[in-house]
């Protein structure tokens, strides 16, 4: 097998296990709204903010997730990068939000 297609299998299994876990947080968000829009008035105004900020980092995370599918096999790892940050970043704010909820 060449190194390019090694890399792009690399690129490919990266990019499942990423989606995954973006999906896998989406529900845990999108339960999150639901619980907030059960909650009183005064704790939605919470809620939002912290939604708005969540809905930001998912954003970001989602648009490097974009740019690393539409990679080519030798700038993925560059990508790459890009999205791990954009992810911790997501996963921080998830968390946090989380405590609120």
């Amino acid at each position: 097998m060449t190194t390019t297609k090694n890399i792009q299998l690399k690129k490919e299994a990266y990019q499942q296990k990423v989606e995954a876990e973006l999906d896998k947080l989406n529900a845990q968000v999108k339960e999150m709204r639901a619980k907030a829009e059960l909650s009183k008035a005064e704790a939605k105004a919470n809620y939002a903010s912290t939604l708005e900020e969540l809905n930001a980092k998912q954003q970001a995370a989602e648009l490097k997730l974009k740019e690393l599918q539409s990679s080519s096999a030798d700038a993925w790892q560059d990508i790459q990068a890009g999205f791990e940050s954009a992810w911790v970043e997501l996963q921080n704010a998830f968390d946090q939000a989380a405590k609120k909820f």
